[in-house]
């Protein structure tokens, strides 16, 4: 039985470019035809005041409302990778419990059923030394598993962490991966899952995408794609051009998402444009050229 795929869009893309609902709103309905968007929080940072979150939430539902959009999951994003749940200061590390509750309560007014991040960062220092590490896994799993009993009360089905890219950031292995993922679900409100980046592969004994879609799929409701190369996380769209270069295409992903024995799953466009001139007024006609590409493979 084939799964039952969805394309959705990360507005990583819009921070700082298009950051008006109604302009991120339109974009991702009318010129790229996507219904299901992931929203991050660097467009809505919940350290802001309650007035401007407010008014904000109001006007993201009205737009998303207005143009049949579906805010299916919200996740962080660049300028909030940072250590949170593993910073190595205690009081940081419940100021950042409270971020995620409050960053859960948004979510949820916005109509997610899922919130997620990356597991949490070390510091070299906090790496370096096995006992501190291990320490700040424990502190982390219990700020994950209390926020899901709060995400619980909020009336969300599941959590989601993301696989990162080198041993500080966490579940660099496929292994290490499942590991951290039953040690979260050992006490937890909603289940924990995964979202899954096609980048996110560079560890020397890991590194290749399809395999950690194949072992990992079916735990993974989201699953980011980027074009890239081997070793790297370029987050480049999917145009001629860079399909030509990068190794993330199509058939193969189709093929180890339904090995997986995943049954249904949300593929999430997580595209990047750095700040030049030679990308900075391609990045709409490069998403859409993405979608395009992807539309061969997955239905409307």
């Amino acid at each position: 039985m084939k799964p039952n795929l969805k394309l959705g869009i990360n507005l990583g893309f819009a921070i700082n470019k298009y950051v008006e609902p109604e302009v991120w709103s339109r974009i991702a309905a009318e010129e790229l035809g996507i219904r299901n968007v992931q929203f991050v929080a660097d467009l809505l940072n919940v350290f802001l005041p309650d007035a401007i979150i407010r008014e904000q939430v109001e006007r993201i539902n009205r737009s998303t409302q207005q143009y049949g959009l579906n805010v299916t999951s919200t996740f962080t994003s660049a300028f909030t990778r940072v250590n949170h749940f593993m910073h190595p200061d205690a009081e940081t590390r419940k100021v950042w419990l409270e971020w995620f509750k409050k960053f859960a309560r948004v979510s949820a007014e916005l109509g997610a059923k899922s919130t997620g991040s990356h597991f949490g960062i070390l510091t070299f220092a906090d790496y370096d030394d096995p006992a501190r590490r291990e320490y700040l896994v424990g502190e982390a799993l219990k700020s994950w598993q209390e926020l899901s009993w709060y995400c619980k009360e909020l009336g969300m089905e599941y959590l989601m962490f993301e696989p990162m890219s080198i041993p500080r950031e966490m579940a660099n292995t496929v292994e290490d991966t499942r590991e951290l993922l039953a040690r979260l679900n050992e006490d937890a409100g909603i289940p924990f899952k995964l979202c899954l980046d096609v980048g996110h592969a560079p560890h020397p004994d890991d590194r290749d995408p399809y395999r950690w879609v194949r072992e990992l799929g079916s735990v993974s409701p989201v699953i980011h794609i980027q074009q890239t190369e081997k070793d790297h996380s370029r987050h480049w769209p999917f145009t001629e051009e860079y399909n030509r270069l990068g190794i993330i295409h199509g058939e193969p992903l189709l093929a180890a998402i339904e090995q997986s024995g995943a049954t249904e799953a949300e593929i999430v466009f997580e595209i990047s444009h750095r700040e030049a001139w030679s990308t900075e007024f391609r990045i709409i006609e490069d998403h859409k050229e993405s979608v395009a590409y992807w539309r061969r493979f997955i239905a409307k």
